[in-house]
């Protein structure tokens, strides 16, 4: 198994500012009184009634803060309003030109206000569902807030999705109204984003009304029209109330809609967003993800509102127009928390680090990242030349269906490179055998959560029968998140990739991430994907993809040396039978490798759902 002896100690700056002291302290107190801990957190945070029972959990369904009534949309803007931020900056939007966009927070409630008026003239009520075909922008987040301030439940799209992968999401959720871009630009070309919409709405006649921002034909409603109307109140939501619906592709079949509640969704990204990156209220923050994910919902959108912080968004691609462009933003700007993910991260590595020479990075104090697991060398350079060996590395493990982080390493705490942290506030994980029995120290096994948490999923849209299947996996009434892990004896977590990328060899499990790693750590290779193939003898091996270095070439030599060095890592049982060069992975739109993509056609298989598959 992988081992990661390394450990890095949080710099005296980044204790200087942390709010969290005493993880140990504050995470036993979370676990010995749940109801009592998330109370206090749901506290700080306004309602227009008072909840009177913390949670209510009859296996596998949760509620929580029962008959509380609130609205995030009011948390995020009319609280801000309250304490004074009306003329803080909530937004700088950048496009790929450098042209620059600010909102304030007042000027963003006035916005919203002002859609969810018009949303309610056009008759959207509370529960009908909104589709949201958008790029990462203003207009997304008015959108957004606009649909939860009147209790409609936002469905926002990823905008670089298909008109087939846009209609199986639009027809699911039953939307009655589409809000759209009329295009989108992206490495300097315009991308017609509303034809797209019309090819994925032929004949679904539910749809009622087609929003267009930008350039809008006349048989549409223009978005910016829409926001010089009266204001609208925000509507009480029971915590209950469904805020969102958001697609997850399985690995067949068609995407799951995982739906969030208002309530304990707020509560928990609220209280991560403040504690995961120790954000102080001048602090600038910038999370590269798109609206389109659930990182975008939870910190891109939710969180960074309800904790009245400074966001920025880049709009495009991320080494377009030049592979600087992040970190002149983050130099620009005095970015103090950066967020972003490991396949990002991997792709600047490919440049060496001379590209980053000449940029002050100086301002940051916390960098995170997000996705997928973080191999320790990409952990290694992100903390030596992005961090510059003096800012917390904040790895963080969740997903969809957790609507927030699981588990992290806080500021505060000494991290390991490689390894996600310990499980986060109010949060019980095990690592268990296919029987539920948990397994000692340093053994690969399915990763469960035992205990209900405020932002978990409430239902898989329609489809309650595939809600279940996340709680009746493994025996002893956990939640299976579907991913291998394996725990140190100091409790640190380490990913090791999606439970069916797990390789068997030999009579051997071991997971992708850890023959990943020892790939990564070889100084020729940037990135690399590993999949089981099928064999006559061993039952499978391993075959490695994998994508060069820059001044690096493919050569019999170096697949000889590369497999070598996989041995010397991770021992005899690590024998890769044969490596590929590429010059491109399948990912994601959201920069995950798809190895289930890469075994299917090892194996001849059908392919499955490849609605997020990025090219």
């Amino acid at each position: 198994m992988l081992k990661v002896n390394q450990k890095f100690y949080p710099p005296q700056r980044v204790l200087e500012m942390a709010k969290v002291k005493d993880f140990e302290a504050l995470y036993k107190k979370s676990i010995s009184d749940p109801e009592g801990f998330w109370s206090d957190v749901a506290k700080e945070l306004f309602w227009f009634q008072d909840f009177d029972k913390v949670l209510e959990w009859n296996f596998p369904r949760a509620k929580w803060f029962l008959n509380g009534k609130t609205n995030i949309s009011y948390n995020c803007l009319d609280r801000n309003l309250d304490a004074g931020l009306g003329e803080k900056i909530a937004y700088i939007v950048l496009d790929e030109d450098g042209n620059e966009e600010k909102i304030t927070f007042g000027e963003l409630h006035r916005a919203v206000s002002s859609f969810a008026k018009s949303l309610l003239s056009l008759g959207v009520k509370k529960g009908d569902r909104v589709c949201i075909y958008m790029p990462s922008s203003i207009e997304a987040i008015i959108a957004m807030l606009a649909s939860a301030r009147i209790g409609a439940v936002h469905s926002v799209v990823f905008a670089g999705f298909s008109a087939q992968a846009l209609r199986t999401r639009i027809q699911d959720a039953s939307a009655k109204v589409v809000i759209t871009s009329s295009q989108i630009k992206r490495r300097g070309k315009n991308i017609d984003t509303l034809s797209t919409v019309l090819e994925a709405i032929k004949g679904l006649d539910f749809v009622e009304h087609i929003i267009v921002s930008g350039e809008c034909p006349q048989n549409f409603i223009s978005f910016e029209s829409l926001l010089s109307s009266s204001l609208a109140d925000a509507s009480l939501m029971d915590s209950e109330d469904p805020l969102f619906i958001l697609y997850t592709s399985g690995t067949t079949g068609k995407p799951k809609g995982i739906v969030h509640t208002t309530g304990g969704y707020m509560t928990a990204v609220y209280l991560s967003t403040k504690l995961t990156f120790d954000l102080g209220s001048d602090d600038v923050y910038f999370c590269t993800a798109d609206v389109g994910w659930i990182t975008g919902h939870s910190y891109v959108v939710y969180g960074p509102l309800l904790n009245g912080i400074t966001s920025i968004i880049a709009k495009g691609a991320p080494d377009y127009p030049s592979i600087r462009r992040w970190f002149e933003i983050i130099e620009r700007y005095r970015v103090n928390v950066f967020y972003t993910a490991p396949t990002a991260i991997r792709m600047f590595m490919r440049y060496g680090n001379e590209f980053l020479k000449g940029i002050d990075l100086s301002s940051l104090r916390v960098i995170g990242t997000v996705g997928e697991p973080i191999n320790p060398e990409a952990w290694l350079w992100y903390y030596k030349n992005v961090g510059l060996e003096r800012c917390a590395v904040v790895d963080t493990w969740w997903q969809t269906e957790t609507g927030s982080h699981m588990i992290t390493t806080i500021p505060s705490y000494p991290a390991k490179p490689g390894m996600a942290g310990k499980p986060y506030f109010g949060i019980e994980v095990k690592i268990v055998d296919e029987e539920g029995k948990e397994l000692p120290p340093n053994t690969p096994g399915y990763l469960v959560i035992n205990k209900p948490w405020p932002s978990m999923l409430r239902d898989c849209f329609n489809e309650p029968e595939r809600y279940n299947q996340y709680f009746n996996s493994i025996p002893g009434n956990v939640y299976f998140s579907g991913d291998i892990a394996v725990c140190d004896e100091e409790g640190y977590i380490m990913i090791l990739g999606r439970a069916d990328d797990v390789l068997k060899i030999a009579g051997h499990r071991i997971g992708t991430m850890e023959v990943e790693s020892a790939l990564v750590s070889h100084p020729s290779v940037a990135e690399s994907a590993v999949v089981g193939k099928p064999h006559d003898i061993k039952g499978e091996v391993i075959k490695a993809f994998v994508l060069l270095r820059q001044g690096y070439l493919p050569s019999e030599e170096l697949s000889n040396e590369l497999k070598n060095h996989v041995r010397e890592v991770l021992g005899p049982i690590a024998v890769i039978e044969e490596i590929e060069f590429v010059d491109k992975l399948p990912k994601t739109r959201s920069g995950k490798i798809m190895r289930r993509v890469l075994r299917a056609i090892e194996r001849g298989q059908d392919v499955g759902d490849t609605s997020t598959l990025e090219d």
